[in-house]
C-alpha cells in the first residue's frame, strides 16, 4: 500500500460509501458489503495474516463487486429486474451446470409475458445469452480493474479482484481451481455468501451454507473457519467499524486525488444505464461554472462541482427496467425513482468527510415551490448551490436522450428552463447561470441589494434573524470559514461592523447602497 498524502479524506471512507452503492447494485440492504468486510478480517485474524495481506483483503472485500451495475442495461434485457436477480443468485450455488439453468429459467424474462419469455429461452440456449452472461461477467471484472487502479490501490489489490468470480472446484469465471486462486479472494468470494445467509438465517444458516459449498464453491479450510461466534455483533455500527479496521497505513487522498477519484465514481455510476453515459460529469461542469458565475466564493463552487460528480449515486438503487423503460412509469415505478436523491444522500453522508457533497446532492431534484422529490423541500431550504444543482441537471437531462425520448435541441432545453422559472420552480438567477455556462446568451444580470450576490443576500436575511455564524453555516450546509467570510462582505458593502449596525442603519444610507 502507498503512503498517506497527508491531510485529506481516507480512502477507506470514499471506498466503504462505493461498497453502500454496490450493496444497492447487488439488491442487498445497505452495509451488507460492510458486513462481509468485518466477516473477512475476523477470519483473517483468526489465519494470522500480516498488515500487507489483510490491507489487500480489506480492500478486495469492499470492491470484489462494486462494478455488478455496469450491465444493467443488458441484465435486465435478459433476467428481468437485475435486482431482483442479483439478489437471488447469491442464494444458489451456480456451478455453470443443472442448477444454473433452473435459476436462468426462473429469471429469464421475468415479469414480461409468456410468449416474450419463450422467444428469450430459445435466444438463451441458442448459445446468445450464455455469451451475454459471460461477456457481463468480464466487464464486471474491467469495470472494477479501472475503478480500482484510479484509485491507486496498487496490483496486488487488482490480481486479489481479478480472482473473485472464481470457484474452488475451478468452474468459475477464468477457471482458476483450488490455491491457484490468491487466498484473498477465496476469503472474499465465501463471506459474500455468509452475510446474506447469516442476515436472512442467523449464525446457524450461514455455517449450513458455508459447509454445503465446502470442496465445490468454497476453499474447505476457510469453511472450517466459520463458526457462529464468528458472526457475533456484526450490525453493530458496521460504518465506524469498518473504517477504524482499516489494516495498516491509513491512506488519505490529497485534494487533487480526491477531484480524480470523484470524476471516476462519476464515470462509474453513469455505467447504469446507457442513456446517462457522460451525465454526471456535465453537470458538475455546468454547475460549477454556473457557480462561479453566480457569484460563489471559490469553496462553494468546488463543492457544488463534486455534488454533481455524485449527485446520482443513488441510482444504482433503482432496476434498469425503470430506468431504461421506453413506456409511461406507473405510480409504484415513479415511487422508487423518487427515492434515488435520498439514497445519494444516504451514502454519502455516511462519511463526515463527504456530508456537504451528499446533503447537497440530496437536493438536485428539489423545486422551489416544494414540488419536488424526495423531501419537497421549498425554496427557503434550498441555498444557491442547491438551485444551481437544480438547474444543471435538469438542463443535462434534457438534452440527452432518454428511453422515452430523443435528445432535445439545446434551443427547446433552455425554453422549458425558463418556463419552468416562470412557473416558480427552479431559480431564475440560478437558470440564467446555468444557460449562460451552456453557451446560451442571457439579459445581463441584475445587481442586487447594495451590491450583494444571492448567496449574500440569503446571509443577510439570516443574520438579521439573529442567527450565528455556525448556525448560518448548517443552514446553508457550508464551512464555517465560508459563513464568516460572507458575513463579513456583506458588511464591508453595507458599510457597518456588526449586526445591530446592519439593522440600525440610517433609510438615507440604504437607499444609496441599493443604487
Amino acid at each position: 500500500m502507498s503512503e498517506p498524502s497527508g491531510r485529506g479524506l481516507r480512502l477507506a471512507e470514499l471506498v466503504a460509501v462505493l461498497s453502500l452503492g454496490t450493496d444497492l447494485g447487488l439488491g442487498q440492504p445497505m452495509e451488507h458489503v460492510l458486513r462481509q468486510c468485518r466477516i473477512a478480517l475476523r477470519l483473517a485474524e483468526r489465519l494470522g495474516l500480516g498488515d500487507e495481506e489483510r490491507g489487500v483483503l480489506y480492500y478486495t472485500a469492499l470492491l470484489a463487486y462494486v462494478g455488478c451495475h455496469v450491465d444493467a442495461h443488458e441484465q435486465a434485457r435478459w433476467l428481468g429486474d437485475d435486482l431482483v436477480a442479483k439478489g437471488d443468485a447469491r442464494l444458489t450455488d451456480l456451478d455453470g451446470g443443472r442448477k444454473d439453468v433452473a435459476f436462468l429459467i426462473g429469471h429469464l424474462g421475468a415479469g414480461r409475458p409468456q410468449l416474450e419469455r419463450l422467444r428469450l429461452g430459445l435466444a438463451f440456449l441458442s448459445g446468445a445469452g450464455r455469451r451475454a452472461l459471460d461477456a457481463m461477467f468480464e466487464n464486471h471484472w474491467l469495470a472494477t480493474e479501472t475503478l480500482a487502479t484510479a484509485l491507486g490501490l496498487g496490483q496486488p489489490v487488482l490480481d486479489s479482484l481479478g480472482q473473485t468470480f472464481e470457484r474452488w472446484d475451478g468452474k468459475g469465471l477464468w477457471r482458476t481451481r483450488g490455491a491457484a486462486c490468491p487466498l484473498t479472494a477465496r476469503l472474499t468470494i465465501l463471506v459474500d455468501v455468509v452475510e446474506v445467509y447469516h442476515r436472512l438465517g442467523g449464525p446457524q444458516a450461514a455455517v449450513a451454507a458455508a459447509r454445503e459449498r465446502s470442496g465445490t464453491q468454497f476453499d474447505p479450510d476457510l469453511v472450517a473457519l466459520v463458526v457462529p461466534d464468528l458472526l457475533d455483533g456484526l450490525d453493530d455500527a458496521s460504518w465506524d467499524a469498518v473504517i477504524a479496521a482499516e489494516p495498516a497505513l491509513h491512506r488519505r487522498l490529497s485534494e487533487p486525488q480526491l477531484e480524480r477519484a470523484l470524476e471516476a465514481v462519476a464515470g462509474f455510476t453513469d455505467l447504469k444505464s446507457p442513456f446517462t453515459l457522460g451525465h454526471s460529469r456535465r453537470v458538475a461542469e455546468l454547475a460549477a461554472a454556473a457557480a462561479q458565475r453566480g457569484g460563489l466564493p471559490a469553496d462553494e463552487v468546488g463543492l457544488v462541482r463534486r455534488a454533481g460528480l455524485v449527485h446520482d449515486l443513488g441510482r444504482l438503487g433503482v432496476a434498469n427496467t425503470i430506468w431504461d423503460k421506453p413506456d409511461p412509469l406507473t405510480r409504484a415505478e415513479w415511487e422508487r425513482v423518487r427515492l434515488h436523491p435520498y439514497l445519494s444522500e444516504r451514502m454519502l453522508t455516511s462519511s463526515p468527510s463527504l456530508r456537504p457533497f451528499g446533503v447537497l446532492a440530496g437536493r438536485h431534484h428539489e423545486r422551489l415551490d416544494g414540488s419536488g422529490y424526495p423531501r419537497g423541500l421549498d425554496g427557503d431550504s434550498l441555498p444557491p448551490a442547491a438551485r444551481i444543482l437544480a438547474v444543471a441537471d435538469a438542463y443535462a437531462g434534457m438534452t440527452e436522450p432518454r428511453p422515452h425520448r430523443p435528445a432535445r435541441a439545446s434551443a427547446d432545453a433552455a425554453a422549458a428552463l425558463r418556463q419552468e422559472v416562470r412557473a416558480g420552480r427552479l431559480d431564475g438567477d440560478a437558470a440564467a447561470a446555468v444557460l449562460a455556462a451552456a453557451g446560451h446568451r442571457v439579459p445581463r444580470r441584475r445587481q442586487g441589494l447594495a451590491g450583494l450576490t444571492a448567496r449574500e443576500l440569503e446571509v443577510l436575511r439570516l443574520v438579521a434573524c439573529g442567527l450565528s455564524t455556525q448556525q448560518i453555516a448548517q443552514r446553508l450546509v457550508i464551512s464555517r470559514k465560508t459563513a464568516r467570510n460572507h458575513v463579513q462582505h456583506v458588511y464591508a458593502k453595507a458599510g457597518v461592523s456588526n449586526r445591530a449596525g446592519e439593522r440600525l442603519r440610517p433609510p438615507a444610507r440604504a437607499h444609496a447602497a441599493r443604487r
